[in-house]
């Protein structure tokens, strides 16, 4: 009852921030469960056990070995694996990026609620304050409920609209760190890939010509 009274007192610019509050809520709960499917899937000994391998050149055994992984950073490393004969650090960096694509999935939308959230309710502020001083106009006022209740509708809006933005900025800030750690990941598995596969190419050409002056 507590809740409706608020809904009716905010007047109409409550209704788009409703909206806006069960957006927030909705993206909110679904990066929480990507992330943490995400985490789940991680294999940190096996992406370490995989660059021994390379260095070893044991593809087929990383092959088996990784056969069903769904962890992002092993996929990373197998598509490098893959394209070892053609270019290994392009087809990373293109794995990469669609990894990021969908770790920054709807964070575009936290962002414009962020934004939107509160401007909607300084917009209704304006709209209960220009209803209270056409009533504070008129010529009498029988009541003064009718001047106070432009004034708490100017009120609820805007405490609703900073709230939705408080609320939505600690996820999307948090959510915007874990990004930047993926990557930082990312970027020093394929790395490390790269470096290990130039030097294990460069002692098998060494030991190849070795044996053919031989």
């Amino acid at each position: 009852m507590m809740v409706y009274k608020i809904l009716q007192s905010g007047g109409p610019i409550i209704w788009p921030l409703l909206a806006c509050s069960l957006i927030v809520l909705t993206v909110i709960l679904e990066r929480m469960m990507f992330w943490f499917t995400l985490q789940r899937r991680r294999n940190r000994p096996l992406m370490d056990e995989i660059l021994t391998l390379a260095e070893e050149s044991e593809w087929e055994i990383i092959r088996t070995k990784t056969a069903g992984c769904r962890d992002h950073v092993i996929r990373l490393l197998i598509v490098g694996i893959l394209h070892r004969d053609y270019d290994m650090g392009r087809a990373m960096e293109a794995e990469a990026n669609l990894s990021v694509q969908n770790m920054q999935r709807f964070m575009p939308v936290l962002d414009t609620m962020i934004t939107v959230a509160p401007l909607l309710g300084i917009f209704g502020t304006v709209l209960g304050i220009i209803s209270s001083f056409e009533m504070l106009g008129a010529a009498s006022i029988a009541d003064p409920k009718l001047v106070t209740s432009g004034i708490a509708q100017a009120l609820i809006t805007t405490a609703a609209g900073l709230g939705i933005a408080i609320v939505a900025v600690i996820p999307y800030n948090y959510f915007n760190t874990r990004i930047t750690r993926a990557m930082h990941v990312m970027e020093k598995y394929a790395t490390s890939l790269e470096v290990v596969f130039n030097k294990t190419a460069k002692i098998n050409e060494k030991n190849a010509n070795e044996n053919h002056a031989i």
